[in-house]
């Protein structure tokens, strides 16, 4: 019959032990819920920050999503959203983090700060232009634009006017049935619509509805988490008065299902 360990070596085994797991490198979080996502260890102090004013895990919650899910986060800039969303659809799932070659260079610095020397799971580049967005037929279970939209309405030398009916075409033709389409942009005066998409970056949240559910998309629902009635929507979305605290407003969209 063996003989138990002294207390002796017990104690320094479970030193040892201990010693080993410190100089282990973690692991990363595969977490269920956006909430335990944000409270993973980890993550980027710039994103911390962002955390107060986004109310992520209300967002995430609208859609709809679980582990080995597929999303994509159209024109994602630096994938705050995107690093998020990857610990939501794991294990098994996978977060498409778009941009055209415009968000590229406006996201450069952060993309790097998110990406060099850092684990970032279930997420994936993805480089492409709005007329070929790339992402298949009935393969994602939600798509989101975040403070973006807009944008499909804006043109200049470096950002060449978007078909908007092509482009929203790709996204409900990737969605599978029953899949979610969310929105989150920073609200115009009441009758402006998109006219001041381009001098204010901002969009008629009527406007964004009517344009969204004439291609087929479903309105679900919203939140107000995101709104902010000191803002009376004259200012520049980058004005330093109101940067980071615009009035937004926040639309969820399904596909219909197929009919049986």
């Amino acid at each position: 019959m063996a003989r138990r360990p002294t207390t002796h070596l017990t104690k320094s085994l479970a030193a040892t032990a201990l010693a080993l797991a410190a100089l282990a490198p973690a692991l990363p979080c595969a977490a269920g819920t956006a909430e335990e996502a944000i409270h993973s260890p980890g993550r980027l102090q710039q994103d911390l920050e962002r955390d107060a004013r986004e109310q992520p895990a209300v967002i995430i919650d609208l859609l709809d999503i679980g582990p080995g899910d597929r999303v994509a986060d159209i024109f994602g800039g630096a994938g705050y959203y995107s690093e998020l969303l990857g610990r939501v659809v794991a294990p098994g799932g996978e977060v498409l983090l778009h941009n055209n070659q415009a968000y590229l260079q406006y996201a450069a610095a952060g993309l790097q700060r998110r990406f060099d020397g850092r684990e970032v799971p279930n997420v994936v580049r993805h480089d492409r232009e709005p007329a070929d967005l790339g992402l298949g037929e009935n393969r994602l279970d939600a798509a989101l634009i975040i403070m973006s939209y807009h944008d499909l309405y804006f043109s200049e030398e470096n950002w060449p006017a978007i078909d908007r009916a092509d482009f929203m075409g790709q996204i409900v033709r990737a969605l599978k049935p029953g899949g979610r389409f969310l929105i989150v942009d920073h609200q115009a005066a009441a009758g402006a619509g998109a006219t001041v998409a381009h001098s204010l970056h901002r969009i008629e949240a009527a406007t964004a509805r009517r344009d969204i559910e004439a291609t087929g998309l479903v309105y679900v629902g919203g939140t107000e988490v995101l709104r902010n009635p000191g803002d009376d929507h004259s200012l520049n979305v980058f004005d330093p008065a109101i940067r980071g605290r615009t009035d937004r407003f926040v639309q969820v969209y399904a596909k219909p299902e197929a009919p049986k």
